[in-house]
């Protein structure tokens, strides 16, 4: 059953609060889940040697942790309570931060504060892994796998395998503005009721950025469920908006068309790659994650071949030092096996590299990541209130794990400093500042 926003009812009791836990070691379906359900095939001494470099790195943050029926160690922070130490330290040792995940899916750790520990580890990042065996990262760690190179059937794909989930699934835990980007609150903390107009806030800062009035020609790259097509057409602009999904196409035509603004927004799908005509402004939100580093040139080079003369183009885009992103940008993690395969976060200087390239310059760059943190905190304990919702739609308890974890590893990257979120507006490079483009 496909969810639209008016049919969806919000129960009043809904308020904030703490995480349930999950029962350890949940039942694992082998065949939806085998690497949870098998584990890797790890030796005993790497194993060993895992846990030695694991505990004394651990034992060195302001954690505590608990190793099966062994008493606590470690004086204050979040207690890490690993309920098979032996399956854990497998995991790690033969995958990594896969097997770390992994790991939690299974149901094998368990922490009092999820957000607080992967917090902890996001900050000391460098420091987990001693110096001479970061320098033999290339040969450990794993590499992308070539299938999810963001080709044009490659991007299609990558993109199914998260944003074609199920629209009712999304719609459990966004607010009703079906928003799955990084709002902007007018104070912190915010509650639940803060969230819709934070994202109207944050949307309506990006058409300002673009120009975005009357009669404008808007190209919006990456659709969501079409909240900003709505808010730019109500001011009058003419939009085109493409999306590779097609459960995202879908919803976002219906509540265009109950909105009344199916003649001024036209809904495709279609990859950003072969969109044609000009536009006076391109808005893209939280897109460019899920490009790849191989095709940054042609994103950067499309929307430059897509704008007319004084036009602007806006975009929100997640971002990482350049150095760690550098030091990543071919390592295979948890998040591209099971959330986001394909993507790559860039850096700010990678994103002024290629606009340069494209004959494009930043004229604005403003950061907010504390902003994402407080969003994702109220998916995360929406998303773990309404689990019961979850399950009636199909999905197991594996899969809630999965993204439990994924909502708290993202909001502690960053609560951390380690992941950043930037507005940026970009023009030609031949734009002069004094140029406002069309209004």
């Amino acid at each position: 059953m496909k969810t639209s926003v008016s049919d969806r009812t919000e129960p009043a009791d809904l308020a904030p609060a703490a995480a349930v836990r999950a029962p350890a070691h949940p039942r694992v379906d082998a065949a939806t889940w085998p690497d949870v359900a098998h584990g890797p095939r790890g030796s005993a001494a790497r194993t060993a040697v895992t846990r030695l470099l694991v505990q004394r790195a651990l034992a060195a943050l302001p954690l505590r942790l608990a190793l099966g029926d062994a008493p606590v160690t470690g004086a204050a922070g979040p207690l890490v309570r690993v309920h098979d130490p032996e399956a854990f330290f497998r995991r790690i040792g033969t995958d990594g931060l896969i097997g770390f995940g992994e790991s939690y899916m299974a149901g094998e750790w368990e922490a009092d504060d999820l957000v607080g520990a992967l917090t902890v580890l996001a900050a000391h990042l460098s420091s987990l892994v001693p110096g001479p065996l970061q320098q033999l990262r290339g040969a450990w760690a794993r590499r992308r796998p070539r299938a999810q190179r963001n080709t044009l059937a490659g991007a299609r794909q990558n993109i199914h395998r998260h944003y074609d989930l199920s629209n009712d699934l999304f719609a459990l835990f966004l607010d009703p503005t079906m928003t799955y980007s990084s709002a902007v609150f007018r104070k912190r903390p915010a509650g639940w009721g803060d969230l819709a107009a934070a994202q109207h806030r944050k949307i309506d800062r990006l058409l300002d950025l673009a120009g975005v009035g009357y009669g404008t020609r808007l190209l919006e790259i990456g659709t969501g469920w079409g909240e900003l097509a709505l808010r730019a057409a109500a001011r009058g602009a003419r939009v085109v908006s493409v999306t590779l999904s097609q459960e995202q196409r879908d919803l976002a035509r219906a509540r265009i068309a109950q909105a009344g603004h199916a003649d001024r927004v036209a809904v495709e799908l279609c990859d950003y790659r072969r969109v044609s005509g000009r536009y006076d402004a391109v808005v893209s939100v939280e897109m460019i994650e899920a490009v790849g580093e191989d095709f940054w040139p042609v994103y950067f080079e499309t929307l430059a071949r897509l704008l007319l003369p004084g036009g602007r183009i806006a975009l929100q885009a997640i971002t990482m030092p350049h150095a760690r992103m550098r030091a990543t940008r071919t390592t295979y993690t948890w998040i591209h096996k099971y959330i986001f395969p394909g993507g790559l976060i860039p850096s700010v200087e990678a994103i002024a590299q290629h606009t340069a390239a494209a004959g494009l310059r930043v004229r604005e760059n403003d950061g907010y990541g504390g902003h994402y943190a407080e969003t994702l905190r109220l998916w995360r304990e929406r998303f773990t209130q309404r689990a019961a919702d979850v399950d009636a739609l199909g999905f197991d308890l594996v899969f809630r794990r999965m993204w439990e974890f994924y909502l708290a590893y993202s909001e502690a990257g960053f609560r951390a400093g380690y992941l950043d979120v930037r507005q940026l507006l970009l023009t030609r490079a031949a734009t002069t500042a004094g140029d406002g483009g069309p209004r």
